[in-house]
């Protein structure tokens, strides 16, 4: 496909982070995480104030959740609800270790006035399986959320699902696996960047019937958590190692931002790992 020559316009959003003081690996929930292998809570902390930091020079607003002990994977607020026109589906957890987490967050939205909010009665991992493309909520499913939850989704957030299917435990969540890189308005198409072996060969399909000009990410980039990107239609940030991936955003006319998420990756997470968007 040609490079397009396009003047892209980023759009300010709004973050909802978590500081990962009580950072640790200290059980096995992906395949990422090995206990046996030392993690730096105070690196965890400097990669993740870099990540923040480089949002609020974008110009983004980014509000903080306070850290739990005992809850080292609750830096990955993704995971804590999916937002869309201020109506918040919360979160419920495969993992036994991280099911707390979702009352935590709970108690943040009812805090800061968001009253339309629902708590899922199904395993729904938020925006670790849910993508908002802005006129349909991509929904992964295959490891951790389970299926019933995306027509949860979709009755609670009033807004039509598609669902896909993970097939390679290393890309346990949907976002492991696929980013939007801008999302539809009335007059263009969503644009998305994605890692096709990840998914099953009918979501593949569905991935190049909905999207056909998206950016289709190599097992290097996805191998560095590339595709755990966060864009706000211009600015996309990436891990440093995810090149390839920027290069090809570049050429699309998007301005990739490398950063050194290593430390949490040790954890099986990155940047949009790290980032939970509220749509309001």
């Amino acid at each position: 496909m040609q490079a397009e020559s396009v003047q892209r316009v980023p759009t300010t959003r709004r973050y909802l982070m978590c500081p990962p003081r009580f950072f640790a690996v200290d059980y096995v929930i992906n395949p990422w995480m090995d206990p046996t292998k030392p993690v730096s809570a105070d690196v965890a902390v400097a990669q993740w104030t870099e990540l923040r930091d480089t949002y609020r020079r974008l110009g983004h607003t980014v509000e903080e959740i306070e850290p739990q002990p005992g809850l080292p994977d609750m830096v990955f607020a993704a995971n804590s609800g999916t937002v869309v026109d201020g109506r918040v589906l919360g979160s419920r957890f495969r993992a036994p270790q991280r099911a707390a987490e979702a009352e935590h967050f709970r108690r943040w939205f009812v805090e800061h006035g968001y009253r339309d909010l629902t708590m899922p009665e199904r395993i729904n991992e938020a925006e670790g399986d849910f993508a908002w493309t802005g006129k349909l909520l991509l929904a992964g499913t295959g490891f951790r959320t389970d299926p019933a939850a995306h027509a949860e989704a979709q009755e609670v957030l009033g807004v039509p699902v598609v669902s896909l299917s993970l097939i390679d435990p290393r890309y346990y969540h949907l976002d492991t696996a696929l980013f939007v890189l801008t999302e539809a308005s009335d007059t263009a198409a969503a644009q998305i960047a994605y890692y096709p072996e990840a998914f099953s060969p009918g979501s593949q399909r569905v991935l190049r019937r909905l999207f056909p000009d998206a950016v289709v990410a190599t097992a290097a980039d996805a191998e560095c958590f590339g595709l755990n990107g966060v864009s706000d239609g211009r600015n996309v940030v990436l891990p440093l190692e995810a090149v390839g991936l920027g290069a090809q955003l570049a050429e699309r006319g998007y301005e990739p931002v490398y950063l050194d998420i290593s430390e949490l990756r040790k954890a099986g997470g990155g940047p949009k790992c790290c980032t939970l968007e509220i749509r309001k």
